[in-house]
């Protein structure tokens, strides 16, 4: 059986998604943007401030879930610019240990509200 998890600590969804889904021990995070869950901001003061947001959103609903960021095992970066690689990978790479998950990033059209940044993850406890 999957279970939804559901957090005010981020931001709502803004379409017909879950948070996140738990499912044989996988955690499933949807796409995350810089979206202040407190205010309903979008945070696009600067790039690294942008992926630290999507980063704290990612906690968040890690948290709630009861895992941290050694459980991620797969993660999805969007950038709205390939020049911007190396200020998020900076941000996103200080929220890890060292034993980095799998990824991949790649540059898109456009993402959500305008944002710059989008990152999902899949997380495994077994």
């Amino acid at each position: 059986m999957n279970l939804v998890i559901n957090t005010t600590n981020a931001p709502a969804p803004i379409g017909p998604y879950s948070q996140a889904v738990v499912a044989n021990g996988f955690l499933f995070l949807s796409g995350q943007i810089a979206i202040n869950p407190e205010s309903g901001e979008v945070i696009q003061s600067s790039t690294p401030e942008e992926t630290h947001q999507v980063m704290r959103n990612i906690k968040a609903l890690l948290l709630e879930a009861s895992y941290e960021f050694k459980d991620v095992v797969k993660t999805t970066i969007f950038l709205s610019d390939m020049s911007l690689f190396v200020e998020v990978n900076e941000v996103y790479g200080s929220y890890f240990d060292g034993n980095f998950p799998a990824r991949e990033t790649i540059a898109v059209k456009g993402l959500p509200k305008g944002v710059n940044v989008e990152i999902s993850m899949t997380a495994y406890k077994g």
